[in-house]
């Protein structure tokens, strides 16, 4: 029966709904950023269009070819400094490698925490936004407040006046979905 809780477990959780709710609301969050985007590359175009056209294709070429020049040394320079530093004990090179994976495990499991509290953070917004949709938000809102609010204080009432209880409002109720009547069968006349 394990795997029978464990399946009605997933299937009734609904943190992956509201992560996608949740990555479709921050989507559409930055979706609303691209016009503002294309207004700003509209407005530089023309002046990256004419900068473009102002350089000199020898001036530019000289520069790139100095650049790959350079990095070409350092290139250079780096593998002989590696492959000088080299070091030939192998037991070094074992621990070396053993205390790599142990980093790289580290590293992996710092990546699935962050991941998972990423993950979370998403689920969270998602709810949230459902909660917004379906109006929720606003009924939480108003639960909150009575809950903090407190309740004036009454006066004293004399013995002399009668009680008056206010009575509040019963809490509406949802419609309970009611299954359509069975039909008898009625015997065929044959």
């Amino acid at each position: 029966m394990a795997i029978t809780d464990d399946l009605r477990k997933t299937f009734s959780d609904p943190t992956p709904l509201y992560f996608a709710a949740g990555t479709a609301d921050l989507a559409v969050q930055q979706a609303k950023k691209v016009p503002a985007l294309f207004e700003q590359l509209a407005a530089e175009a023309p002046g990256r269009i004419e900068a473009v056209r102002n350089t000199d294709p020898k001036a530019v070429q000289e520069k790139v070819t100095a650049q790959a020049k350079e990095a070409q040394a350092t290139v250079q320079a780096k593998v002989t400094e590696v492959l000088g530093s080299i070091d030939t004990d192998l037991k070094k090179l074992g621990e070396s490698a053993q205390d790599l994976a142990l980093r790289g495990v580290g590293v992996a499991a710092e990546y699935v925490v962050k991941a998972r509290e990423t993950y979370e953070k998403v689920a969270e917004h998602g709810e949230q936004t459902v909660r917004a949709w379906r109006g929720e938000a606003a009924e939480e809102i108003t639960e909150i407040a009575v809950a903090v609010e407190p309740e004036p204080a009454k006066p004293a009432a004399k013995p002399a006046e009668a009680k008056t209880e206010t009575k509040k409002p019963a809490p509406a109720r949802k419609p309970v979905a009611r299954k359509p009547a069975a039909k008898k069968a009625t015997p065929s006349a044959e």
